[in-house]
């Protein structure tokens, strides 16, 4: 949850009862959403309960239900597309790219169901798992994959049989109150509410004691409040919090052949994606020639507002982002390192900063052992590479990694050394529906993903009777 300082404006009006919205592509305010008061939602997560016991009593009718909401999210797909470019500033593709996966999440969690499994262990019982529910379920999401994410979390709990309420981020909470308004026309009254306001809207709805579950993605501060706040009613929590990832080139690696790759898996969404690569350790040997490569392609890439059909890569999402990157990327140059390209604001309105390739950083500086979330990479030569897995290893963070090379069977060696939730090799950030997916130390607490996210959303319920004579 961002703090009071970093969010969005109140509008001006009577109460303060709305706040601003603004396109990251100009920085101008373009329209605005309510501003709930956290004693609002005792209502909401009370209509939430109630809910519930009519949700959770029959699968069938939630997975039609949600197979339902899937079709209403790709009939709308291409209005919910431009309204999150318009407040996210990611490029329209990328846009619409976000509103079929979250389409997809809801028919994927449509098909699964939790098993019943019979205990048999030589007593002369007869002994059944069974799964329930949890109750009403928070879902806290924030501003760079709002729809995506916000689907992350309630299409799983509301397949448990779980009602939920979603609180987007104030920078982004425009398309997913249509995304809610589209699910609410095709599911039970109350069984998906999304609310939205500035702080402590989100602290309230974390901490309190109607809600059983707490899902949140976001910083690792931000997560350890929300922890503290969900401890209070010793609800479950689940959290993504975010990832310094580091992606380790090998020295068979073709540089040409997947500099594309590595490009893109750095600086998608103008780097602002958990598991970006966000650190690049590349063997002594090659670093001037994967210097030169990322650098030109991003001396070249087309940067520009999300809604120009020719743009492939958006500006910063709000203000306090592009001043952090600003801040890093500048701390960077003053201790020694060389922008091979950008390095700087562009010139113009919006929030936009040049794609940057950053050398000869030193490896304590902040924009390598910190998470810089935006469009700046630094590459970081090595000289065995033992070195090079310590160096990866050495951050508090823990949510993916990859290895590139032409032995595939050597990188995998050097990819089971990472640690982290998931490492790939010769790709970055390619997650399926069905895999878990989950970080190690700072990076977060749960599992979210596949049949994993889907038991995470409820408890088990073992039932005894003797057996028959």
């Amino acid at each position: 949850m961002p703090t009071p300082e970093t969010e969005p404006e109140r509008a001006p009006g009577p109460g303060g009862g709305r706040f601003a919205v603004v396109d990251p592509a100009t920085g101008e305010a373009f329209d605005e959403a309510p501003d709930m008061r956290p004693d609002d939602l005792d209502a909401v997560i009370g209509r939430a309960h109630r809910a519930w016991s009519g949700w959770r009593a029959d699968p069938a009718t939630r997975s039609t239900a949600l197979r339902a909401a899937a079709d209403a999210v790709e009939e709308a797909g291409d209005d919910l597309a431009r309204l999150l470019t318009r407040e996210q500033g990611k490029p329209l593709s990328e846009s619409s790219a976000e509103v079929a996966r979250t389409s997809a999440r809801l028919r994927h969690f449509a098909d699964l169901t939790p098993r019943t499994r019979t205990i048999d262990d030589g007593r002369p019982v007869h002994s059944e798992i069974r799964w329930r529910s949890l109750g009403p379920v928070a879902a806290i999401v924030p501003w760079n994959f709002p729809l995506q994410l916000a689907a992350a979390k309630f299409a799983p709990a509301l397949a448990a049989g779980n009602t939920v309420v979603v609180k987007p981020s104030p920078y982004t909470p425009l398309a997913t109150r249509m995304l809610g308004s589209l699910l609410a026309a095709v599911l039970p009254e109350d069984v998906l509410t999304v609310v939205t306001g500035r702080e402590p809207l989100g602290a309230r709805l974390a901490s309190h004691p109607g809600i059983r579950h707490v899902t949140f993605t976001g910083s690792v501060s931000t997560g350890r409040e929300v922890a503290r706040a969900a401890s209070a009613s010793l609800a479950r929590v689940t959290l993504e919090l975010g990832g310094n990832d580091a992606a380790l080139l090998l020295d068979d690696a073709d540089v040409e052949k997947i500099a594309d790759r590595l490009f893109w898996a750095a600086f998608r969404n103008c780097g602002q994606v958990c598991m970006a690569v966000k650190r690049l350790y590349v063997p002594t040997r090659l670093h001037a020639d994967v210097v030169e490569a990322l650098a030109q392609r991003a001396k070249t890439v087309a940067v520009g507002p999300g809604l120009d059909p020719v743009t492939q890569l958006g500006p910063l999402n709000n203000a306090a982002q592009l001043a952090r990157v600003e801040r890093l990327t500048r701390q960077a140059l003053a201790d020694g390192a060389r922008a091979a390209a950008g390095g700087h604001r562009q010139d113009g309105p919006g929030y936009f900063f040049a794609p940057t390739v950053l050398a000869d950083v030193p490896p304590d500086s902040p924009v390598v052992t910190g998470e810089q979330f935006g469009p700046v990479l630094p590459v970081l030569p090595y000289r065995s590479l033992d070195e090079a897995v310590d160096a990866a290893n050495g951050t508090g963070f823990g949510l993916g990694g990859s290895v590139w090379g032409t032995d595939l069977d050597r990188a995998e060696a050097v990819a089971e050394r990472l640690e982290c939730g998931t490492a790939w090799v010769n790709h970055h950030a390619e997650l399926s529906l069905a895999q878990p997916f989950a970080g190690v130390k700072d990076s977060g607490v749960g599992v979210a993903g596949g049949p994993w996210g889907l038991y995470g959303n409820l408890r088990p319920f073992v039932v005894h009777r003797p057996r028959e004579a």
